[in-house]
């Protein structure tokens, strides 16, 4: 029993909701005036609090949940305001204590005796409550959020740019993002809030008016009592309502106006809001000295401002010896040694693996432009790559230079520059496939991944050259197939020691007694590094890993030679290899080399053993050559891209010469065409 009524109590969520429903039939039921003076204390204490909460915050997303004490607030002045209005009609013949102590002890510490000074009074302070302070606040409101929302496409773009140069995490960036859209919604929340508070105040004038003419009509006709007196006991009661709900009103549009001049919460309302309330012992403590203040002034009710002093000094007191407690906690958790953090100086040896530096005008491209966004691009080949090739790209730093030209971007892979282009920022890049000039009025330029002929339209033209069968691409693909195309011929380079031993460590438990088994026993990391990098030096995927090691294990027991395992690995990933020559038509087209250059080759092949060497004439090698280019010139025509095929024993030696004038050919032995594989023989070298 005890621990159920114990769960109840900490429920704040059945607290706040019971709160509300006790204002909401406030406003309809009358209410005795002993339990007014309660209310109106509560919405002292309440309006007190908040005022003292926002002078002591930080920032304004401390007290996110504003809008919503904001709402609570004016329900319980106006709840108030109908009560005393209920009393004042009702029973405000029998004099000043009709609707209160709390009214009567404003009225009479106002007016002085005399109601014109009190209703003097109360319009100088319903003026400044409304002109002033309510106009001033809901202005500032409403130009925060609506500046406050022009710069989330910047902060946003500020996000997406330190994700994609790696300076945060995927969880850093999420949760910055949902910081930036609870400060969306705080400042637009905040905007319709101040619409509250200019409600509250004409609500109150309306109040105080109806007040004071009905009450003077009852007096006069129904009680019979002279008009004067009348408008002196009905007006005093009603001037003393208005201040007593009036002042309250005056310190939350002051609160409202100090917090959005000031320029998230998660959870539940009631969690947020009794959170925030209570964070600032500091605050709970001057509310509980002005409500004492308030409780020994003469002619004001001793009781309800005395307790609910007592209670803030209480919760201050509380608050203040457990924040301290922690805080003792947290100087002996930190008063341990440390670990030894690495030198400052140790940072000016970070190299970045690949960067990306823009010149002033190409800044735009990283800000978010429909599916066309450069760091969503970047994020996608990183994806593409790690699909296709198995290789996890390392991340992209993405960083302005002065020093460039304002059109021009540079791409460096270990701070070493690999390509440069220029771009224009607001136009579209279009080609001709078959390599025709263009027919569109435009700035003539050349395409910097291949150095075809390009021409740099307005993006108004688009269909027109879709139209025409040209390939229209926008400036952030631009940079991406550059940027890939460079990635992409520098792979071996780009997979070091550390990315070797991370693809080890992600492959699953099934395959751990293998790794166990071949490293270091048969082959090292670096070992494994440097057949890797020979099958990506060609674009052979490396995402089969566990095959991969499989044929490590089977080579090491003939050769140690890394090259001569290369081959072994590849003759094992000869399904893989044969899939990836195979063509729209579903076979491998080939070029085929002649019995007579297979016995050139072998027999140009010098040294004992595993470490041959090719040592053909240059004469030879140029002949070669000249053969090659023209047995690929048919092929070309049709638009064919066939593979060259070698035997085993000379296929690494043909693929060091084809690759220095055709790097894109594939260079493949028979061994590495599987059986099942259809293939066609398009020409012979």
């Amino acid at each position: 029993m005890f621990a159920e009524l114990n769960k109840l109590f900490h429920r704040g969520d059945i607290w706040l909701a019971t709160g509300l429903m006790v204002i909401l039939a406030v406003l309809v039921l009358p209410i005795p005036s002993w339990l007014v003076d309660f209310g109106l204390s509560i919405s002292m204490t309440f309006a007190i609090l908040i005022l003292m909460t926002v002078l002591l915050i930080g920032k304004p997303l401390d007290f996110s949940t504003f809008p919503t004490v904001l709402l609570i607030t004016t329900l319980l002045r106006l709840a108030m305001n109908l009560s005393t209005t209920r009393l004042i009609l009702t029973h405000g013949n029998e004099g000043e204590g009709a609707a209160g102590q709390v009214v009567r002890a404003f009225a009479n510490m106002v007016m002085g005796g005399d109601f014109i000074i009190g209703v003097i009074v109360f319009a100088i302070l319903t003026i400044v409550n409304f002109v002033v302070i309510t106009k001033g606040s809901g202005r500032i409101a409403e130009v925060a959020a609506r500046f406050t929302l022009d710069a989330m496409p910047g902060k946003q773009m500020a996000v997406d740019a330190d994700l994609s140069s790696g300076l945060i995490n995927e969880d850093e960036a999420r949760r910055r993002r949902k910081s930036l859209e609870d400060e969306s919604n705080f400042f637009g929340s905040m905007d319709g809030a101040a619409k509250f508070v200019r409600g509250d105040a004409i609500a109150g004038l309306v109040i105080t008016f109806i007040n004071i003419i009905g009450g003077i009509a009852i007096g006069a006709f129904r009680h019979d009592m002279p008009v004067l007196e009348a408008a002196d006991s009905y007006v005093r009661l009603t001037v003393g309502d208005g201040l007593v709900t009036q002042i309250p009103a005056l310190l939350v549009s002051v609160a409202a106006g100090l917090l959005v001049s000031k320029s998230n919460v998660t959870g539940s309302t009631d969690k947020a809001l009794f959170g925030q309330l209570s964070g600032y012992p500091g605050a709970l403590g001057l509310s509980s000295a002005m409500l004492g203040f308030l409780a020994i002034m003469p002619g004001m009710p001793f009781l309800p401002f005395a307790v609910l002093s007592g209670l803030a000094g209480g919760g201050a007191y509380f608050l203040t010896s457990t924040r301290r407690k922690a805080q003792v906690e947290a100087a002996e958790v930190l008063a341990k040694p440390a670990a030894p953090t690495e030198e400052p100086i140790a940072q000016t040896l970070t190299m970045d693996l690949i960067r990306l530096e823009l010149g002033y005008a190409l800044l735009s491209l990283v800000k978010a432009d429909g599916g066309h966004r450069l760091t969503e691009q970047i994020k996608g080949l990183r994806r593409q790559l790690a699909t296709d090739l198995g290789f996890v790209m390392p991340a992209v730093r993405i960083q302005d230079n002065v020093q460039l030209s304002s059109n021009t971007y540079v791409i460096r892979l270990k701070e070493i520059e690999a390509g440069r282009g220029d771009l224009r920022a607001d136009k579209l890049l279009v080609m001709d496939p078959k390599g025709k000039p263009i027919t569109l009025m435009g700035e003539p330029t050349m395409e910097p991944t291949f150095g075809l002929p390009a021409l740099w339209i307005d993006p108004t033209r688009r269909e027109e050259a879709l139209f025409r069968m040209y390939t229209v691409v926008d400036p952030p693909t631009v940079i991406t197939t550059h940027l890939t195309e460079l990635v992409k011929d520098n792979l071996p380079e780009l997979l070091s020691y550390a990315e070797t031993q991370k693809l080890l460590d992600g492959l699953g438990k099934e395959h751990q007694k293998l790794i166990a088994d071949l490293i270091p026993s048969q082959v090292t990391v670096s070992g494994l590094q440097r057949v890797l990098q020979n099958l990506l030096a060609e674009r052979v995927s490396i995402r089969d890993l566990p095959t991969i090691l499989e044929g490590i294990g089977e080579a090491t027991v003939l050769t140690r030679n890394l090259n001569l395992i290369s081959e072994h690995v590849r003759m094992r990933l000869a399904r893989q290899i044969s899939d990836s020559v195979t063509g729209g038509m579903g076979y491998i087209p080939l070029v085929t080399l002649s019995a007579e250059w297979e016995q050139a080759f072998a027999e140009s092949l010098t040294g004992d053993g595993e470490e041959k060497r090719l040592a053909m004439p240059p004469s030879d090698l140029q002949r070669f050559i000249v053969a090659v280019r023209k047995a690929y010139e048919t092929p070309a025509i049709a638009s064919e891209m066939p593979a060259l095929l070698t035997s085993p024993g000379i296929r690494l030696h043909v693929r060091s010469i084809v690759e220095r004038f055709r790097p894109s050919t594939v260079v493949m032995s028979q061994n590495e065409i599987h059986p099942k594989a259809r293939i066609k023989t398009l020409g012979q070298v």
